[in-house]
This record gives structure tokens, sequence and C-alpha cells, in this order.
């Protein structure tokens, strides 16, 4: 859960190095100042568009697909979210969208998750 939050600030990061790639190649004055304006930018459109936040993954999305490349139907696996870890059990699996089981009260009920937008860990990792 931990490493939950770092891969949302590498997000972050990634976020501001291409804003300041694009207002460096944008303009002519120095990239110093540049780095500061980008960083406002930023720092602007995730406080005010939350959706765009939320879709904007890159680090996090290849370290969630990669880490949950060998979940199949029937494994289990920990479904982490930054204040909580719940165990799991994969009941389909399709391209990104993995179908989990096991969070809901009645635990009969699974639901559809992208392998881009959270993390699922093997269970036996």
């Amino acid at each position: 859960m931990g490493r939950l939050g770092v891969l949302r600030w590498a997000d972050a990061a990634v976020a501001w190095m291409v804003v300041w790639a694009v207002v460096v190649a944008a303009t002519d004055a120095r990239p110093a100042p540049l780095a500061l304006l980008a960083a406002g930018i930023v720092a602007v459109v995730a406080w005010g568009l939350p959706a765009l936040r939320v879709r904007w993954r890159p680090v996090s999305a290849a370290v969630g697909v990669r880490a949950s490349r060998y979940l199949r139907p029937g494994s289990r696996a920990w479904y982490i979210r930054p204040d909580a870890a719940d165990l799991v059990i994969v009941t389909a699996r399709r391209g990104v969208r993995v179908v989990i089981a096991g969070i809901a009260e009645t635990r009969t009920e699974g639901f559809a998750v992208r392998r881009t937008r959270v993390l699922l860990i093997p269970a036996e990792f």
C-alpha cells in the first residue's frame, strides 16, 4: 500500500515532464523558469480536473499490468488500494479487464476492474 503512493507520484512526475517538454518546445524562454510553470499547470489540472487525474496513470498502469500478468480465473490476488488491501479471487480475465470477487458484503458478486487502474498482486507473489 505504501508503494502505491510512490507510483502515483511517479505518474505526476511523468505528467510534469510531458508538460514541461511541450512548454519548452512552444517557447524560446529558458527551461528553468518554465519548469515551475509546468509544475503549476500540472497542479491546477490535477486539482481542477479529477477525471483526467484518475485516467492519467502511465507508470502505475504499466506496473499494474506487469504485476498481474499471471492472474488467471481461480487465482487469489491482493486488491491494493491506498487505504486497504483485500484478498480477492479472480473469476474472469479478458485483456486488461479482470472480474474479482470477495470485496462486497455478500461475497457472492464480482465486479470488473481494469488492470491499468488498480493494483492486483498475486497472493503467491
